[in-house]
């Protein structure tokens, strides 16, 4: 059942506030682009950070897993947030904190003092991506928000697309410490768009949404909706294939195959083209095939990019092409089956939106971590670890949108 609204709540505004699609969707676009700023824009910069600190791989990792994993958690403390005072001031709180902590990293001197300021850029950086998912349940019903989703999803594949590029040559330029100067600079214009922007669209405050007893009697039952579970299992299972590139591609692309700085970029920014294209075709597909249907396309293109990666590296097929073309498959899918999963999560809670979108972040967060933590083991100075990793991840996702997903159409 979907969780009932609470007996008292406060309004905020009388009716759902203007917001044209443009400006929801570059807001969207911005909020949830930080997260691929926050982790693109730095890949380029992860080995020559780990000659520079003298950090062992386990530790490098660590500033990618620990990131993700305070970006999960701390949605469990924005997201009823959020629903207890309005998206707006959790919003201005959490990015004013995302740019003082993305100083931090730029000047951060050992791997120690990095990694924990990375958790505070992950805490912060969750305030924006639950409020994104939350104002598109507050502006918009299901299948209309996953459209809206798949425009900002199309703006977030074109920073996706810059990201990389950008970082690869700030790395070239000023050593690892450049591409985390960028994020400064992200991190002071979506705050400054936001403030200027968006206005609040939660219309109605729910004073008990922060009360300990009736939040966990909430995530109990948002955490049993079949719509809940088979949509966050699909995000998750997705982005675990995806973090498995974020985290492990550099090491493999630059230190086993030699690529510079500035190539392993331009490889990564083929990869967000594919994610951007994918993000267009699934705004045809939502329209044509219903969410389900989209989701049952999609994956195809996902199950290849699995089948051919773990084929090339087991067949010892090593090259660029081995590792780009699957990759590039992979993030075709994932751009066509994350807008149908982010508005899913949400589209039975129109009343606890913050709090479906937190727990929803926390399990893909947790998918996240466990990856980072595997990599740091695995990575072995072959191709095996990342394409056997792009494999099971694949394998799951396509287990959860045949199944899971589809029994929801019917």
């Amino acid at each position: 059942m979907t969780p009932h609204p609470p007996a008292t709540t406060v309004p905020v505004n009388a009716a759902a506030p203007r917001v044209s699609h443009a400006v929801a969707a570059l807001a969207l676009s911005l909020l949830l682009g930080l997260q691929p700023i926050t982790t693109d824009v730095y890949l380029p910069a992860l080995p020559m950070l780990a000659r520079a600190l003298d950090a062992p791989m386990s530790a490098v990792q660590l500033t990618m897993s620990a990131l993700i994993l305070a970006f999960g958690v701390a949605q469990m403390f924005w997201g009823p947030m959020a629903d207890r005072i309005g998206r707006r001031p959790v919003l201005l709180a959490g990015l004013a904190l995302y740019a003082v902590s993305s100083v931090g990293c730029a000047l951060a001197e050992s791997i120690a003092t990095l990694v924990a300021w990375r958790v505070v850029q992950g805490a912060a950086m969750s305030a924006g991506v639950v409020c994104a998912r939350a104002v598109v349940r507050d502006l918009y019903e299901p299948v209309e928000g996953a459209q809206v989703m798949a425009l900002a999803l199309s703006g977030l594949g074109a920073i996706a697309l810059a990201g990389p590029l950008a970082g690869g040559m700030a790395a070239a330029s000023w050593g690892w410490r450049g591409p985390l100067a960028l994020v400064v600079g992200v991190a002071a214009l979506t705050l400054a768009f936001i403030a200027w922007r968006l206005p609040e669209t939660l219309q109605h405050r729910n004073p008990r949404a922060t009360q300990l007893r009736p939040l966990l009697h909430q995530w109990v039952q948002v955490g049993q909706h079949p719509v809940f579970v088979a949509w966050a299992a699909l995000v998750a299972c997705s982005y675990g294939g995806l973090f498995t590139i974020l985290a492990g591609s550099s090491f493999v692309y630059m230190d086993t195959l030699g690529l510079s700085p500035g190539r392993y970029g331009a490889a990564m920014a083929a990869g967000s083209l594919s994610y951007l294209v994918g993000t267009l075709v699934c705004r045809r597909w939502i329209a044509r095939l219903g969410m389900a249907g989209a989701v049952r396309r999609g994956a195809w293109f996902t199950l290849a990019a699995g089948v051919s990666i773990a084929a090339l590296a087991l067949l010892g097929v090593h090259g660029l092409w081995a590792l780009l073309l699957p990759q590039c498959l992979f993030l075709f899918g994932h751009g066509i089956l994350q807008p149908c999963g982010q508005a899913g999560v949400v589209a039975p809670f129109p009343r606890a939106a913050g709090a479906a979108s937190a727990l929803a972040g926390l399990v893909l967060a947790l998918v996240a971590f466990g990856v980072g933590r595997w990599l740091g083991m695995a990575l072995d100075g072959s191709v095996r670890p990342l394409a056997f990793g792009v494999a099971f991840w694949s394998a799951l996702t396509c287990t959860v949108a045949w199944t899971l997903v589809q029994r929801l159409s019917r």
